[in-house]
């Protein structure tokens, strides 16, 4: 799987993987994300100051720490990818963060940048989808835009299905869910960790 996401990273910068992990981690981390009681308002921020604005986001959020087997388990595969970009493409990740990410019935995202040309935070994006019964008409997509705006894929949130794109290099939304839609934001970084 690392060999095929750095491939396509140097390609085309983004790559689409279904069924990227064992489907008993897909179940044990939805069985989480449905468990879990402290989602936040997520936040927005072209700087320091982050701030709800529910007019151009909707969705919830709670940050991962392991704190058991399964998100270590999870974070593991992350850190081996890590390791892996580290190695093949010479990025200098430092560290790797993500939070759960829940959007009840009409939640959306607009479209955005998971980090501005030149700040040097967020490198490399992962989105991964834990929803066990998705079709079409759920809504809730991932559109990915090109620099130019262009539509270049849309992702149905489908369980098992993980996307990897640079963080400075695709826009990208998430059009209004139909239905409760859960997935794994992340982010490989370059600067110090915080906390």
């Amino acid at each position: 799987m690392n060999n095929k996401i750095t491939e396509a990273l140097i390609k085309n910068g983004y790559i689409i993987l279904e069924n990227a992990l064992s489907q008993t981690l897909t179940n044990s981390l939805l069985t989480l994300a449905k468990q879990e009681q402290h989602y936040k308002s997520a936040a927005i921020s072209k700087s320091k100051t982050a701030h709800i604005d529910k007019n151009k986001r909707s969705d919830k959020t709670r940050w991962i720490d392991p704190t058991n087997a399964t998100l270590q388990e999870y974070l593991d595969t992350m850190a081996q990818l890590q390791t892996h970009l580290n190695r093949s493409l010479y990025l200098g990740l430092s560290y790797y963060e993500a939070h759960f990410a829940l959007y009840e019935q009409g939640n959306f995202y607009e479209k955005h940048l998971d980090s501005f040309r030149g700040e040097k935070n967020r490198v490399v994006t992962t989105v991964y989808y834990l929803n066990d019964s998705w079709s079409g008409e759920d809504g809730g997509e991932l559109v990915i835009y090109d620099k130019g705006e262009k539509e270049v894929k849309r992702v149905m949130p489908k369980a098992n299905t993980l996307v990897v794109f640079m963080s400075e290099e695709f826009p990208h939304e998430v059009l209004p869910a139909k239905k409760q839609r859960f997935s794994i934001a992340g982010w490989f970084r370059v600067d110090k960790k915080l906390f």
